[in-house]
């Protein structure tokens, strides 16, 4: 009798978002073309907390619209788990930087957080258990009843991403989410960002113009180039994973990550300039 060896599984080691070659060039026709992304490859892995930084005008809009499906590329491919993407992808969620647009202000809070829940044709009961959960996420559990105008620009940035936690999402797109709030609030809600994606185990791509901030939130940071825009360079951010605004930020490890990143984006001006 032959005896035979059980194998070990094997195991997914696919990216969980993979952009691959991405080119997007603008007009064309009557008006001369604009090449805003050159060739930007790169890969999220599940689980991951990754920060896109560049200079102004660095092609990150147009990436994260790509990445959305809410912009095709001229060339290359966006792909989300095993599916290319090309259009809106049903397992992604986006928290944009002007909350105050993004929300509904005739919908109390809980109706915003809940409403992309209705488009899913959840039933009402799994509805209110992930509008409770998502709200109490964000310590918002006391104002649903609430309008977004009622709250300060802090509290409806909160809800904006109550709503895109309680859409149970793969990958989470955020795009310079703090960048309207004052520095305390944004301190705030860099930590809430952590403890949820410690805690949900989402995949998060964060956008962002702010050096500081995408050492401190990201695994990584994606640093691109001016446009036409590539990846110059993806930083490992080796610091602990337990962080906080005090010891992180003053730790010599969080300077020279910072200094690296900085180095970088004044290196992509000044080639821009040139």
């Amino acid at each position: 009798m032959t005896s035979t060896v059980s194998k070990p599984p094997l195991t997914d080691t696919r990216p969980m978002l993979d952009v691959r070659g991405l080119k997007k060039v603008y007009g064309g026709g009557r008006t001369d073309p604009v090449e805003a992304v050159r060739d930007l490859t790169f890969s999220v892995a599940p689980g991951e907390l990754v920060c896109i930084v560049g200079p102004s005008g660095a092609g990150k809009t147009t990436l994260l619209k790509c990445i959305a499906g809410l912009m095709q590329p001229t060339e290359g491919e966006v792909v989300l788990g095993a599916q290319t993407v090309s259009g809106p992808p049903a397992g992604m969620a986006v928290v944009f930087q002007e909350y105050g647009r993004s929300l509904f202000p005739w919908l109390t809070v809980r109706q915003n957080v809940e409403l992309p829940l209705k488009e899913k044709k959840l039933p009402k009961a799994r509805r209110t258990e992930l509008v409770v959960k998502a709200l109490s996420a964000v310590g918002l559990e006391h104002v649903h009843d609430s309008y977004p105008w009622q709250l300060s620009g802090g509290m409806q940035q909160r809800v904006a991403i109550a709503r895109a936690v309680a859409y149970e999402p793969q990958v989470l797109l955020m795009d310079e989410p703090f960048a309207a709030v004052d520095a305390q609030t944004r301190a705030d809600l860099e930590d809430l960002v952590r403890e949820l994606w410690r805690r949900l185990g989402v995949t998060i791509v964060f956008v962002t113009h702010d050096i500081d901030e995408s050492v401190y939130l990201g695994q990584r940071v994606i640093v691109l180039s001016s446009s036409p825009t590539v990846v110059m360079e993806d930083v490992t951010v080796d610091l602990p994973a337990e962080r906080d605004q005090i010891g992180t930020r003053s730790s010599q490890r969080f300077g020279e990550l910072r200094t690296r990143v900085y180095s970088l984006i004044q290196q992509a001006k000044h080639h821009h300039d040139l």
